[in-house]
């Protein structure tokens, strides 16, 4: 489980096609206090360390994760926003974040506001239901907060705004018009969901 609080933006250092795709990523992070085994979110999925260096470590992705997020895109020297995961008593700083991937949204705009940047990004059919104005969203693995959503029939436009620290310390500064991204809805919206979808329902006043 994560915060989607970005605390390294690292490098694609290596790539090996194998059975599985394996990544090598160059990090800050003090690799020595990283367990082999350990959760890392990667742009907003949760992959596994299964090897490390003094300054890297390495992680398997497999093809169902490739066709499902960002990562078939990868390339050596692509940069990523990476985050630990969460343990007992951290600070909550962001929301919950599982680190699977719901959808690949797109950005289709962007413009100054203020010091800020407004982002709009769209959203495929199959999760527009989920996002709400003033609700959370992991983009990337990025927590932030949506300003505006407008349905169309391919699914919805939605909003946020990224402040100057975020654009410097996330690949936010990176992004571009047409730019592919993960994307991760409020896992409380999700339960909901299934609450108001299940053929189970739920029972009101004593009834079952």
């Amino acid at each position: 489980m994560f915060t989607g609080i970005v605390t390294d933006v690292g490098t694609i250092r290596k790539i090996e096609h194998r059975g599985d795709t394996r990544f090598e990523i160059a990090t800050a992070y003090d690799l020595e206090t990283v367990e082999i085994g350990a959760s890392i979110c990667c742009s907003g999925v949760c992959l596994t360390a299964v090897e490390k260096s003094r300054n890297t470590f390495v992680v398997d992705v497999s093809a169902e994760t490739l066709s499902r997020s960002t990562l078939g895109s990868w390339r050596q020297g692509s940069r990523v926003n990476l985050e630990r995961s969460l343990s007992m008593g951290d600070e909550l700083g962001g929301h919950l974040v599982s680190g699977h991937v719901d959808a690949v949204g797109k950005v289709i705009a962007w413009e100054n506001d203020g010091d800020s940047v407004r982002f709009t990004f769209h959203a495929p059919a199959e999760i527009a239901a989920f996002i709400a104005e003033k609700g959370s969203i992991a983009i990337d693995g990025v927590s932030l907060t949506v300003n505006a959503v407008e349905d169309d029939p391919d699914g919805c436009r939605f909003g946020i705004n990224v402040i100057p620290h975020t654009q410097e310390v996330t690949t936010f500064g990176d992004l571009k018009v047409g730019d592919p991204v993960n994307l991760e809805i409020d896992t409380l919206a999700r339960h909901m969901q299934r609450m108001l979808t299940s053929r189970h329902g739920v029972a009101h006043d004593g009834e079952c």
